[in-house]
């Protein structure tokens, strides 16, 4: 049977590509908190995202001063990445460097716009992350 491992470049495409993550932090004593999130990556950058400043995620976060992210294809053939890795930056998010980006890539850019005109992403932070361990499957691979 041949490896449904991707390759580096695979693996990088396919978190490029628009989903919706799965955000896992450790909690102590705990389980890790796992939530669904919108995210930025661009193959051999950070992976960047967006959260509000008194949040659950925003605490843990700075605890841990690490997270992974998961995302996935539901249908066959599925596929997945996994990645974790340090925080390497976290800072005020900028609306139009940060807030107005992201929700094009998830919205359009005519719903992007009306999303962020009409919240207040301005209290946000953005948290960037360098992806150190790659997990992934493409079981489209094993015929």
């Amino acid at each position: 049977m041949e490896s449904v491992s991707m390759t580096e470049v695979e693996r990088q495409e396919f978190l490029a590509q628009v989903h919706v993550g799965v955000l896992a932090i450790e909690r102590k004593n705990r389980a890790p908190l796992a939530v669904p999130i919108w995210y930025r990556y661009e193959p051999g950058g950070m992976l960047n995202v967006l959260i509000g400043p008194d949040s659950l995620k925003a605490k843990l976060l700075a605890e841990a001063g690490r997270f992974s992210l998961c995302v996935q294809i539901e249908k066959p053939p599925y596929r997945y990445v996994s990645v974790e890795g340090p925080i390497v930056e976290t800072r005020q998010c900028d609306i139009e460097a940060d807030a107005r980006p992201m929700a094009h890539r998830y919205l359009g850019r005519k719903s992007g716009d009306l999303y962020v005109e009409e919240g207040d992403d301005s209290t946000m932070i953005s948290v960037s992350m360098r992806p150190e361990n790659w997990y992934s499957a493409d079981y489209g691979k094993d015929g």
